[in-house]
Parts: structure tokens; C-alpha cells; sequence
């Protein structure tokens, strides 16, 4: 498959796809003509790729993960995961925020038990565990 057939079924410029070849994360074949073809495999890596990089994931991340052989692929996936769910475990906690003070009879949430318990464990955001905390 040809790189502007490609770029049109997954919905980006082909100067990414030369970008992410490239950078050695998914290199399809050459033609003797020098041209990319891209086979259904390819293909299939770079929608992994895409969707990596929806939820964050760095090009450089993707190409461990993306090739078995590579020393740190476990390791990243480890810490990708361990983010993950540091960040799901903010959104539960925020949604269940959410959730009480749509219903918090309290004229100040301040003066709610349940709102301050929920800032109190915000001042650290999960994402940032391991992170120094300001003093300032």
C-alpha cells in the first residue's frame, strides 16, 4: 500500500508517517523504486501507535513497545500502567466528588466533611506521586 493510501485511511498528513519511519517506530518496505509500501501489518502498528499516543504515550515509548526485542519494553509498559491507574484513581475520586456535591446540603463546601476529605487528598495529584511537592 502506498503512503498516500495509508495517510488517508488512518487520517494523518503523510509527512507523519515518514516522520514515524523515520524514527524507526514502523518502517514499512521499500519499493526498487525507493517508494514506502506499506503492508497490512504496518498498517495494524500504526493504528497501535495512534492509540498509544491517545492515552500519552511518547513515539520513543512506542517503539519499545511496539518491538519485542527492545531490553526496557517491560519496564515502560510497567510505568505506562502504573500511570494509568494513578490516573484512574484520580478520575474515581473526582467523580465521586462530583457526584456528592451535587447533592451537599452544605452552604459552603467547606464546611462539608466529605468535600474537604476530597481536597485534602487532591493536594497531592496521583499523577505527580513520587514528585517533590512544592513548599511555596
Amino acid at each position: 500500500m502506498k503512503i498516500g493510501e495509508v495517510a488517508r485511511e488512518l487520517d494523518v498528513p503523510t509527512h507523519v508517517l515518514r516522520h514515524w519511519d523515520d524514527a524507526g517506530v514502523v518502517v514499512p518496505e521499500r519499493l526498487p523504486s525507493g517508494h514506502r509500501d506499506y503492508s497490512e501489518e504496518h498498517v495494524r502498528r500504526l493504528r497501535v501507535l495512534r492509540a498509544c499516543q491517545g492515552v500519552g504515550i511518547s513515539l520513543a515509548d512506542v517503539r519499545l513497545i511496539l518491538h519485542r526485542d527492545e531490553q526496557e519494553r517491560t519496564a515502560v509498559i510497567a510505568e505506562h500502567l502504573a500511570r494509568i491507574r494513578r490516573h484512574r484513581a484520580q478520575l474515581d475520586n473526582a467523580e465521586r466528588f462530583l457526584a456528592h456535591v451535587i447533592d451537599c446540603t452544605h452552604d459552603l463546601l467547606t464546611r462539608c466533611a466529605q468535600c474537604s476529605e476530597y481536597s485534602n487528598t487532591q493536594l497531592r495529584s496521583p499523577l505527580d506521586a513520587g514528585a517533590p511537592i512544592d513548599s511555596e
